[in-house]
């Protein structure tokens, strides 16, 4: 059985000369972030942007969800894949990243799309699933503080419709979910919510050892 390669940066270079469909406006995008303070670290890396955009198509979304904006780079690359008519809402914490995203978005003519929530992250969840109700999205994509995920992911399991996906971002945290020795609150609550997820029978899951890990929960149907 072959395990998860080693990616060197040739072959990241070669993954992304075969399959990486880019543009302008993602460049320059992903370019400005780089210049934040850790913000390549705390980007979505091109190829996860691009598998996130495949998601919605398969799943034939049309209403999307995402926790954490930071700059727009995932939620400009999801609402290029929903149909005109789609709607895309995505929260965060604070106007200061949606803000540095919202040009991007306006140069990509997604922005009629895009529905930003400011707020606390559970409280905006709540506050979407009384205005909207249950199952009124297709996909949820998490990549918010780590220590709210299982709250997240809670909220995203009534939020998604039945079939619907979540798909939870850094669930392998830089490889520290490994290392007992590290005990601060990210890494214990992502730690904890991989072996919940696991062993959830509500949800079809894969844990993908791609990027800093992307797990893939599917609410079951019936």
């Amino acid at each position: 059985m072959a395990n998860q390669i080693e990616y060197s940066p040739e072959l990241l270079d070669y993954v992304r000369d075969v399959s990486l469909r880019d543009d302008e406006i993602l460049r320059d995008l992903r370019h400005e972030t780089a210049q934040l303070p850790m913000g390549e670290a705390m980007q979505v890396m091109a190829e996860e942007g691009q598998f996130l955009a495949l998601l919605v198509s398969l799943v034939g979304a049309r209403e999307v969800l995402e926790v954490g904006t930071f700059t727009g780079y995932s939620t400009l690359c999801m609402a290029r894949a929903l149909p005109a008519d789609g709607r895309l809402v995505t929260c965060d914490i604070s106007t200061k990243w949606p803000d540095i995203a919202r040009p991007y978005w306006e140069r990509a003519q997604v922005a009629d799309r895009i529905d930003v929530r400011i707020g606390e992250g559970s409280a905006t969840l709540a506050a979407l699933e009384a205005e909207r109700g249950p199952g009124s999205f297709d996909l949820v994509f998490i990549d918010a503080d780590k220590s709210g995920y299982r709250a997240y992911y809670e909220a995203a399991l009534t939020l998604v419709r039945q079939g619907g996906l979540i798909v939870l971002d850094n669930t392998l945290f830089f490889g520290r979910v490994i290392d007992p020795g590290i005990q601060d609150p990210d890494t214990v609550a992502l730690r904890e919510l991989n072996t919940f997820i696991r062993d959830d029978d509500r949800v079809e899951m894969a844990l993908l050892p791609s990027a800093d890990g992307i797990t893939l929960a599917r609410k079951k149907t019936g």
